[in-house]
């Protein structure tokens, strides 16, 4: 495993995840899609800076958006993305005398 190509590929989507913005965004629409407004108004953050961040996330293939109208709704790309977050927010909630 430590010579597979994919490696460098997923060392740079945990980068990315790495900035709390980002990931506070790709959370934000795990459960279902949500307009890019009720992103930044829900993280208190500027619009601008959403779609920017989004920008960098739908290249990485974790989101996905649609056009409904004047909204683009983002929504986590897939069920691997949703699971691996969710998975990695459950571990980490973990009473640490379970991980023993």
């Amino acid at each position: 495993m430590q010579s597979d190509p994919l490696i460098p590929e997923l060392a740079d989507l945990f980068r990315l995840l790495g900035d709390t913005t980002r990931l506070r965004i790709v959370i934000a629409c795990m459960q279902e899609p949500v307009a890019v407004g009720d992103i930044a108004a829900r993280l208190e953050l500027a619009p601008t800076l959403v779609s920017h961040h989004l920008r960098l996330l739908r290249a990485a293939r974790l989101v996905k958006s649609e056009r409904q109208g004047r909204h683009v709704l983002v929504r986590a790309a897939d069920q691997h993305v949703a699971r691996m977050l969710g998975d990695m927010l459950e571990h980490i909630a973990e009473p640490q005398g379970e991980l023993e």
